[in-house]
């Protein structure tokens, strides 16, 4: 990546974020968690559904424009891909925060369970993440963080109904 801050370069890297050492990816899904907060306290998981596909459309313009001229396909200090996945894994927390008419934070367990979640899936990428990993450009880019947020997000639902369904009985 070329290392002037260009608009495509500040957004992919969100504002820098991704040029945090080490482990850039962590780094960008904190960051989203602590966006997603004022998010969802402002406009419940409706705002955060909108910022989703902000953020994936900003990423599939940025990134070809300050993609390296060659060689790395998937740069670590691209963190908006981390962005949009880590969102979507906080999509149960959202929803399950305005459904029971409270605040997000009240929620913290799925907070951490869909960070945790999110990281593990984004790292380890099984199955149809690892497919999605493979693709080349922009969608390759993003859609394998996009996938592993859809994984952690199923994955605090399950987690969500075994806590307040099974071990609350």
């Amino acid at each position: 990546m070329t290392s002037a801050m260009t608009p495509a370069r500040l957004a992919v890297t969100v504002l820098g974020v991704g040029l945090l050492r080490p482990a850039p990816g962590s780094w960008g899904s904190l960051f989203a968690c602590l966006l997603a907060g004022p998010l969802l306290w402002v406009g419940g998981p409706w705002l955060l559904l909108g910022a989703i596909a902000g953020a994936v459309a900003l990423g599939l313009w940025a990134i070809p424009l300050a993609a390296p001229p060659h060689g790395v396909e998937d740069p670590p200090e691209v963190v908006i891909d981390e962005l949009a996945g880590q969102w979507i894994a906080l999509l149960p927390v959202g929803f399950g925060a305005w459904a029971n008419g409270v605040g997000p934070g009240a929620l913290w367990p799925g907070w951490i369970a869909a960070f945790l979640l999110f990281r593990l899936f984004d790292i380890w990428k099984p199955g149809p993440i690892r497919w999605a990993d493979r693709r080349t450009g922009a969608w390759g880019v993003m859609l394998d963080d996009l996938f592993a947020g859809i994984a952690a997000a199923v994955g605090v639902v399950i987690l969500a109904g075994l806590a307040h369904g099974v071990l609350m009985r």
